[in-house]
């Protein structure tokens, strides 16, 4: 029995951050027996599906999972409580009443999982879908409603700080400030026309009521089984056959399809970004902000009317193999004129997510410079190269450093084509191998790793990415629910960059990048600089493909679990569970402060510390070396107006982070006008994390990176090993 484990990385994240490793084990002891009558009619082999993917889930995760709770009445506590929470969030659809009438079960969860029966999951969300039904429509009555926008009040957007609903009275009232903040954001919202304000809310809310009615029994099952994993901590969860297969597309980095990023909203399927080469993008008549209307399999085709669909069966319509063609009824942008486009669907490569590199260059004192024409030092061919005021000319003293930035958005690995023995498979370490030769064949001075917003990814591909930059020793070590301690070591000899090194991180760097960051430190190869310490994942989990208990040969899709079987811990034996890899220089952000790490999840297992590894200590990263690096940072920091800015919005962040929202429209908008402000940072990462963007756009934050750069060559001076 073949099993991949894999490592993921931040729930409460606005992205989602996967990961995966390999093993290679039989458990087919672990898992109850199949349900194995064979009935013809569709629904009973449903139910059958259901109910050997809900064994198999409890029986796994009640023998292997690292916290070894079992699958017993505290963990049916646990899943009543996350399940409601999972269907609402925000506390706006259900009643005390509804949590009282399903209190009974809250013991019994336990027990109808081992069973492989989830009709509780159904019982529950068939009253959220007459709850949803019912605020949707009260909505629906106080957008056209009159508001005094004049009046002092607010709305609390705390939801740990709600209760649930005890009558309709309250109910509508909170459903009054809902709307009534959300019309206040349409109304200020300088984009939108008066005349679309309140169109535009009624099919959100009109949007709302049928996603939730289209739940499939796929996704049903997800969110039931995941509240149950979830319960022992927040990276176990149950993937559907469909989340499986989009799963397996973001490892591999390629998928079968026109090359569109799409978008649901208000009810409209928006082109949110065309993929390079695609074949949307070849094709050239689709456009970003172009919204979707139909879809049609073939020249022929009946065309299918897709407002209001959810968004994932959209993709999986407009998804299919190579060759084949798919007809698109488009409402361009801006306008109200319908178009019928045939597209030929193509093998992507998602370019836009795999490694990129850049060369930054900079004279001494860190201006930016170019080399003179006919110079042997030439600025990098690549076109996302930071570009900014160029000097056309060196520097006084004719010095030009080279920075040589390596993008990394994910540890990511065709495992798939890796086990079928293909030789073009997709490896985050093939690449950025592929990326330091031709970075040395330029001559850099130093190499900064980009690390920001990269959630994690495959274990062995951040053992040998370490691999790339030490000779040779322990990058991991990893303890599973025996107590068992496993080392993983770089066991190659020779680096392929032993020249300077720098790490950036942010508060989402998780998982597989926290190992790569954590053994660098450790062994003192380069310095760590950015936010105050990364995400804090430091647990591994496996990727179990449920399938395969069906038929070994040739499995179904019935989906896979994801399972936390082990905690990893660096080279100097501390785990960077809930407190991350913490900076050794740390830049004003407020990712920094936002509560999305580790330490702020439900359930996330403790911090605690293994014995370390025998391992070498490199010269470049001495606590002399890094106090100076500090000072001269934090005096640039002190001067510069735009991180003053930065300061001051951390702290109005702090400051009415936990405040209510004001519903007074004078108010309301001397605030948003402050909120924009504050965004700009925001958005500065946000183009750091997509994958279109350049590969190290140059702004004030960045400039301030290589600013550290350039006073680490200093201090290294004769030391430092890059051969130019």
């Amino acid at each position: 029995m073949f099993r991949s484990a894999m490592k993921g990385a931040g729930a409460k994240t606005r992205r989602r951050l996967l990961g995966l490793a390999l093993v290679g084990v039989a458990t087919s002891t672990l898992v109850a027996p199949l349900a194995t009558a064979r009935p013809t009619d569709p629904d009973a082999r449903e139910k059958i599906k259901q109910k050997n993917i809900t064994m198999f889930v409890s029986g796994l995760i009640g023998k292997r999972h690292m916290a070894q709770l079992g699958v017993d009445d505290e963990i049916s506590r646990r899943a009543l409580e996350m399940y409601f929470k999972t269907l609402d969030p925000m506390k706006l659809y259900f009643f005390q009443s509804d949590i009282d009438q399903f209190a009974p079960e809250s013991t019994k969860i336990d027990d109808y999982i081992k069973a492989g029966d989830v009709t509780l999951a159904k019982k529950i969300f068939d009253l959220f879908l007459t709850r949803v039904a019912e605020r949707t429509a009260v909505a629906q009555k106080l957008v056209d409603a009159p508001h005094d926008f004049t009046v002092d009040e607010s709305m609390e957007r705390d939801p740990e700080k709600l209760s649930w609903f005890k009558t309709k009275e309250e109910a509508d009232e909170r459903w009054r400030k809902r709307v009534k903040y959300d019309l206040l954001l349409q109304t200020t919202d300088k984009e939108t026309p008066a005349d679309q304000t309140l169109d535009r809310l009624h099919k959100r809310y009109r949007s709302i009521d049928k996603r939730w009615d289209q739940t499939s029994n796929d996704e049903l099952l997800e969110m039931f089984l995941t509240a149950v994993t979830m319960s022992f901590d927040p990276h176990s969860s149950y993937m559907s056959p469909e989340n499986l297969e989009n799963f397996s597309i973001q490892m591999r980095l390629e998928l079968d399809g026109i090359g569109a990023s799409l978008e649901s909203k208000y009810g409209e399927t928006v082109v949110r970004h065309i993929v390079p080469g695609g074949a949307a993008d070849k094709d050239g008549r689709i456009k970003v902000d172009d919204v979707i209307t139909g879809v049609a399999q073939g020249p022929d085709g009946e065309m299918i009317d897709i407002t209001d669909m959810k968004l994932n069966d959209v993709v999986m319509k407009i998804r299919g193999k190579p060759g084949s063609v798919v007809r698109l009824e488009v409402k361009k942008a801006g306008g109200a004129e319908l178009a019928n486009y045939d597209i030929t669907r193509a093998r992507i490569e998602l370019k836009d997510s795999e490694a990129r590199s850049a060369v930054v260059e900079r004279g001494p004192k860190g201006e930016v410079v170019k080399a003179a024409e006919g110079s042997s030092l030439k600025v990098a061919d690549d076109p996302n190269a930071a570009t900014g005021n160029v000097i056309e000319q060196k520097s006084a003293d004719g010095t030009v450093f080279r920075i040589g930035v390596v993008n990394l958005p994910s540890f990511y690995m065709d495992m798939e084509g890796r086990r079928n023995g293909r030789e073009d498979y997709k490896s985050a370490v093939r690449d950025v191998r592929r990326l330091l030769e031709e970075l040395k064949q330029q001559k850099v001075d130093m190499i900064v790793m980009d690390l920001r917003f990269n959630g994690g990814g495959s274990l062995p591909e951040s053992v040998e990415m370490t691999g790339l930059f030490i000779d040779q020793g322990p990058v991991v070590q990893v303890k599973g629910p025996d107590g068992r301690v496993i080392p993983h070591d770089d066991d190659k000899p020779g680096a392929v960059w032993d020249g300077p090194l720098m790490v950036v991180i942010n508060k989402f760097s998780a998982s597989a990048s926290e190992i790569f960051a954590g053994a660098i430190q450790d062994y003192g190869r380069g310095i760590v600089v950015g936010d105050k310490a990364t995400h804090g994942k430091g647990t591994v989990q496996e990727l179990e493909e449920l399938g395969r208990y069906v038929n070994q040969f040739a499995p179904p899709n019935y989906g896979a679990l994801k399972m936390t079987i082990q905690q990893f811990y660096r080279p100097g034996g501390d785990s960077t569970q809930n407190r991350g890899v913490v900076s050794d220089v740390e830049l004003p952000s407020q990712t920094t402060h936002w509560p999305v790490g580790e330490s702020d999840l439900d359930y996330a297992l403790k911090f605690d510390s293994v014995l370390p590894r025998p391992h070498e200590n490199y010269p470049n990263a001495s606590p002399k070396t890094l106090d100076e690096l500090r000072n001269r940072s934090t005096a640039r920091v002190e001067k510069s107006k735009d991180f003053d800015k930065v300061k001051k919005q951390i702290a109005r962040y702090l400051e009415r982070k936990d405040e209510p929202l004001t519903l007074n429209k004078e108010k309301f908008i001397a605030e948003r006008d402050e909120l924009n402000t504050e965004k700009e940072q925001e958005e500065m990462f946000d183009d750091l994390a997509a994958g279109d963007k350049p590969v190290f756009p140059q702004n004030f934050y960045n400039d301030e990176l290589i600013a550290i750069a350039l006073d680490y060559l200093e201090l290294l001076g004769d030391g430092r090993l890059a051969a130019r």
